[in-house]
């Protein structure tokens, strides 16, 4: 059901192979890697630093002047300045795209790919519905440019000191784009999958995974909360002992703790647990992998309750929402509270709609059956 078979075993053409071999020799020969990112939000802007902190040059497109970037010896140019990006780059070029899911990429990547050659590579860094990344790269292949859907995990803070990356595509393209990707990767976290779309296959079902694993982690704080034990002066340190050889530690255990107790990146997080906001937004692409799981008749419980937990989250005063709010803030600095922007990313992020389910979608309505198209790309992809 899940099957993300790709008909396409063409071989990389011969000028491919040859860049790719030519790209080797100049890796090994320790020559200055150059890399173009676009989108130089919270996860591109966070890569971009670390690339450019470990000797990679970066080219980098944003919508909005990027003054600290730039301070930190990264090459910012205008949103759409694709040739200049394609003259600034050394090939065969290899770009990263950090962009919202939606008809933004297809947008961009037009673009792009117009002004690459034959044996250059795109990444699709973002939450890519995986389906709309088998047919970009079918699109991409036409022009003999490799695409790599590139699943991109640990939030902005893993963005900065090492992520973790899975990636669909073609070998030849992996191969080419892999020093980078090593190079941005915490140790052991980088994987080639296999086939077009399954990078973006296997992020999304992380991302089912996290869910649930936030959502058991919330009752936990809820059943602190609602016990016969006054604990609300220990729940930080509680975490914080549990995630000390406990067999549930973990960073989101971790996140956790430090939420309670405001520390680090929570410094900004509403002093009382109580004034945190219990709305949880959330970008809707686990919501792709439910409807997947009912197709194909797969059973997913626990993914699937945690999704609808948040649809309970949006009018509620109960403290598992939280404490997922919290958390996500933690590793993907996602707001409290409703954000417009994210909410519209809920709707339009994935364009492949092949049995799509849009509660705002009002029969008779065409205008409504595709996702409104957007100019710019001032956003981040979901962690």
């Amino acid at each position: 059901m899940f099957a993300v078979n790709h008909g396409d075993a063409r071989a990389a053409p011969p000028h491919a192979r040859t860049a790719m071999h030519d790209y080797k020799e100049t890796y090994m020969s320790e020559q200055e890697l150059t890399l173009g990112i676009v989108g130089l939000g919270k996860i591109g802007g966070n890569l971009a630093r670390q690339a450019v902190e470990k000797d990679i040059r970066v080219v980098g497109l944003d919508a909005e002047d990027r003054p600290e970037l730039e301070e930190a010896g990264i090459e910012v140019h205008d949103a759409g300045e694709y040739e200049t990006l394609a003259e600034e780059l050394d090939p065969p070029r290899v770009v990263y795209m950090s962009l919202p899911a939606g008809e933004l990429i297809d947008d961009q990547l037009d673009e792009l790919v117009g002004e690459l050659d034959e044996g250059d590579v795109v990444m699709d860094g973002g939450n890519s519905f995986w389906r709309d990344s088998i047919r970009r790269e079918e699109r991409c292949w036409d022009e003999g440019v490799y695409f790599l859907d590139t699943g991109t995990s640990g939030g902005p803070p893993r963005a900065k000191d090492g992520a973790c990356f899975m990636v669909g595509g073609k070998e030849e393209g992996f191969e080419i784009a892999e020093p980078y990707l090593d190079t941005l990767s915490v140790e052991d976290g980088l994987i080639h999958v296999g086939e077009p779309g399954s990078g973006h296959f296997v992020k999304l079902v992380h991302n089912g995974i996290e869910f649930g694993m936030l959502q058991s982690i919330a009752e936990g704080v809820e059943l602190l909360k609602a016990g016969q034990f006054d604990l609300d002066g220990e729940m930080g340190d509680l975490f914080e002992t549990w995630n000390n050889g406990a067999v549930i530690e973990s960073w989101l255990v971790e996140l956790m703790s430090k939420g309670l107790k405001n520390e680090d990146q929570f410094s900004d997080a509403p002093e009382n647990f109580e004034d945190v906001p219990n709305f949880v937004e959330d970008t809707g692409e686990v919501n792709w992998l439910v409807q997947e799981a009912f197709k194909g008749e797969t059973p997913v419980p626990v993914i699937t309750q945690s999704v609808i937990e948040l649809f309970k989250s949006r009018g509620n005063q109960k403290h598992a929402p939280r404490a997922v709010a919290l958390m996500r803030h933690g590793f993907g600095l996602h707001p409290f509270g409703e954000q417009e922007g994210i909410m519209d990313e809920r709707i339009t992020g994935r364009v492949d709609n092949d049995a799509r389910s849009d509660i705002r979608q009002e029969e008779g309505d065409e205008d409504t059956l595709r996702p409104e198209k957007r100019e710019s790309y001032d956003g981040d992809p979901d962690s």
